[in-house]
């Protein structure tokens, strides 16, 4: 029985990530801005954008060059995972709303 304990808890361990969780970024939108709209982000890991809606109205949260496109409801939250990214900006917009912009500052 001791033998099967240790075998799970062996086996539990392995299944397990001995990492922290990926790096959360939060961005809002508020009258048709990404607050902020230049967003730090560790170069080199993957990180969570948790994007939260502030607005009466849905929003799309869009991404060419990270090539990542969600609607986030109006009130609600969505994630999007993106990296490992390499130094420099990567710019993202709102598709219903093209004058709302930002972009992933990355160091």
């Amino acid at each position: 029985m001791r033998r099967f304990a240790l075998a799970a808890l062996l086996l539990g361990s392995f299944s397990m990530p001995g990492f922290a969780a990926d790096p959360q970024v939060m961005i809002s939108i508020k009258d048709h801005n990404f607050v902020p709209g230049d967003v730090p982000t560790p170069a080199g890991v993957k990180v969570e954008l948790v994007i939260k809606n502030e607005q009466p109205v849905n929003a799309e949260f869009e991404s060419t060059v990270l090539h990542r496109e969600k609607i986030v409801p109006a009130g609600g939250q969505i994630s999007v995972f993106v990296g490992p990214l390499d130094p420099g900006t990567y710019e993202f917009f709102d598709d219903f709303n093209r004058a709302t912009n930002g972009r992933l500052v990355v160091k």
